[in-house]
């Protein structure tokens, strides 16, 4: 059984989570989270909006990393210590920052070249220098550091907006995109072409409006339970 204590925990890390996506340009936005646990491996939940791009950018990758850190970043901040609630975000993080250093070229330090890790894990030997192996871990703790300090900047400056979250996740249990846009207005970044957060808004809104004028078709019922010609 969860105590109260972790629940807060929880709710604040979720919390951190959705404001960090919120402000971050690149970032995808939330949909819904919850703190209702799914057994001992999660106990909160956020879900975000479909990432459908085939190619991501280093601004990209960035602010998702940031957005994965914000949990571990509002504990620090709103509570004043943290848990081992961030241990799957860090593993996330970790995975996606020696990708963009090892294998997508985006380190100066380590250059345009790639060594993807293989799918079998039985790479007895890798094919770069015990020096090049230092370069590439010194830059992924540099890349890590510097994403985490603008999280912790970004969550201390709307330390208040995830804290409101954060309670009223405490009461309610589950939020939706709409209890989001209440507390932190819509999200204050302009596209030149629509983003996934847009085509799903406006797919969202095709539905209701088909939905709607399917309705606006149907014969309603007299008082005498009998279809209407009008």
């Amino acid at each position: 059984v969860i105590s109260k204590l972790e629940r807060r925990t929880v709710a604040y890390h979720e919390s951190g989570h959705a404001v960090a996506g919120w402000f971050l340009e690149h970032a995808e936005p939330l949909l819904k989270v919850t703190i209702v646990p799914r057994g001992t491996a999660a106990l909160g939940f956020a879900q975000y909006v479909p990432n459908e791009n085939l190619l991501m950018t280093k601004e990209q990758l960035f602010d998702m990393t940031c957005m994965t850190l914000g949990g571990r970043a509002a504990e620090e901040v709103l509570i004043g210590r943290i848990s081992t609630g961030a241990q799957n975000d860090l593993e996330k993080v970790t995975k996606m920052t020696y990708a963009q250093v090892a294998v997508y070229g985006f380190s100066e330090k380590v250059g345009l070249l790639s060594f993807p890790q293989r799918d079998d894990g039985f790479e007895m030997t890798k094919p770069y220098s015990n020096q090049t192996a230092s370069i590439i871990d010194d830059e992924v703790r540099e890349w890590v550091g510097k994403a985490y300090k603008k999280t912790v900047e970004l969550i201390t400056e709307h330390k208040e907006q995830v804290a409101k979250i954060a309670e009223m996740l405490l009461e309610k249990e589950v939020l939706h995109q709409d209890d989001l846009v209440r507390v932190l207005g819509e999200r204050p970044f302009k596209a030149s072409e629509p983003t996934n957060y847009d085509l799903f808004k406006q797919g969202f809104q095709d539905e209701e409006d088909s939905k709607n004028q399917e309705a606006a078709k149907t014969p309603q019922p007299d008082d005498d339970g009998t279809p209407s010609l009008a």
